[in-house]
């Protein structure tokens, strides 16, 4: 079996961004004669901006985020197979971010964990790196878009769309927001996550006045697909406790990971640029329980400090949807300001002739596929923004996942998770 190890890569990149070509001829083609939204982009040219650091330079920061942000919509999750994209969610926010100030600003910084310029130089150099990866290897694609609603109650700020211009590289309308708008953002985001996500609102509210979105969509083959052979029904133990023959993947790995609660395996997808992690948690906690005692740091280290050496593994098929509002999740980790109607600061977005702008919902639906050759996963978050008006050792590794167990897409080179899930029932 070939050996891939998990390697930290520190790079300077130039990022350089062309114009933005969007107009109404792109709009008609997403969504059919009734497109109504417009180019928001005249007199707006993306500028060339470069970047100090390499995206995995932010990587502890973000791995906090993300392991913050799992526990959080766990806790307040009623589907027992929890699923988010911290990447996802990272990105959408750190857009609105952007026309935040003072406090509301102060807090979302909190809680995302890098300053706003941070923010930026992270998108930059992390879409930069995938623009430049082979789709043959296995293909991760991010999509920006913001809305704003044409009504003239809105005025937008210039310098809002220029940041999100320069370093989101993020495609901007202007909108009616009525029945034709809810249709173009669900069909953009159907667009852009290969249909995984067919869409991602169900209706726009009269008070709002802006959308920011992202969506993301991962495909990928496994490194060693599975044959025929090494597909077979075993015995899977629920949360509940309940017993169910479900389809397994049985296979030998290389590459084992462990801390005193728990063990796993990585599985690699071609090319190594990415890579599918499974933690079991010991007997006796739940996944839940487990993601209570890991900090970003310690994930990083966790999943960077591979053992090498034969790992016999069992790996259920399956293939789950999962979706949450996650206001009350981000205001109980430290932003409540940024949805307050009263208190929220967005003037750097723009203003509002009928009340103050602030965020009134953040919607985010995942789905994941893992089978014998490999992995669909797509993901699309949005903000809604509304006005008040090598060592091999002589025994194998044993890591078969036949109770509930944590499981992570993993960019190699970053260093970070752009998925996190627990599956407590495959079936469900």
């Amino acid at each position: 079996m070939k050996k891939y190890f998990w390697k930290l890569r520190t790079i300077v990149v130039i990022m350089t961004i062309g114009s933005l070509l969007i107009g109404m001829g792109g709009c008609s083609s997403m969504t059919g004669k009734s497109a109504k939204a417009a180019n928001l982009m005249e007199g707006v040219t993306a500028q060339n901006v470069t970047v100090e650091k390499s995206a995995n330079e932010y990587s502890k920061e973000l791995n906090e985020f993300a392991v913050k942000l799992f526990n959080a919509c766990s806790a307040a999750s009623s589907n027992s197979n929890t699923l988010i994209s911290p990447l996802s969610v990272l990105v959408a926010l750190s857009m609105t971010a952007h026309g935040a100030k003072a406090e509301t600003l102060a807090q979302m910084e909190e809680v995302l964990g890098l300053s706003a310029e941070e923010l930026n130089e992270f998108a930059s150099a992390y879409m930069k790196a995938l623009s430049g990866r082979p789709e043959s290897k296995g293909s991760l694609e991010l999509a920006n878009s913001i809305w704003f609603n044409s009504a003239p109650r809105l005025h937008v700020e210039k310098n809002f769309l220029q940041t999100n211009a320069n370093y989101f590289n993020a495609e901007l309308y202007s909108a009616p927001f009525d029945e034709s708008t809810l249709k173009e953002i669900n069909n953009w985001v159907n667009d852009k996550t290969k249909g995984m996500i067919p869409s991602i609102l169900d209706y726009i509210p009269q008070e709002a006045v802006m959308y920011l979105v992202n969506a993301l969509a991962f495909d990928a083959e496994w490194l060693e697909t599975y044959t025929e052979e090494q597909v077979g029904n075993y015995t899977f133990t629920t949360a509940e406790g309940t017993q169910k023959s479900v389809p397994f993947l049985h296979g030998t790995e290389g590459h084992y990971i462990e801390d005193e609660n728990a063990k796993g395996f990585i599985k690699y997808y071609k090319g190594a640029k990415y890579a599918f992690a499974a933690i079991l948690p010991n007997e006796g906690m739940t996944p839940e329980e487990y993601m209570k005692t890991v900090s970003g740091e310690h994930l990083s280290e966790m999943i960077s400090n591979v053992e090498f050496c034969e790992v016999l593994t069992k790996l259920p098929k399956f293939k789950t949807e999962y979706s949450v509002e996650m206001s009350g999740v981000l205001k109980n980790m430290g932003m409540p300001v940024a949805f307050n109607p009263e208190l929220a600061d967005f003037t750097g977005l723009g203003t509002s002739d009928e009340g103050n702008i602030f965020i009134s919902r953040v919607l985010h639906k995942t789905f994941i596929e893992v089978d014998e050759k490999g992995t669909k996963a797509g993901a699309a978050t949005v903000v809604e923004m509304a006005d008040n008006g090598t060592g091999i050792i002589d025994e194998p590794k044993e890591v078969y996942l036949t109770r509930p167990f944590v499981y992570m897409l993993i960019d190699c080179e970053a260093n970070i998770p752009f998925f996190i899930g627990v599956m407590n029932d495959p079936e469900e």
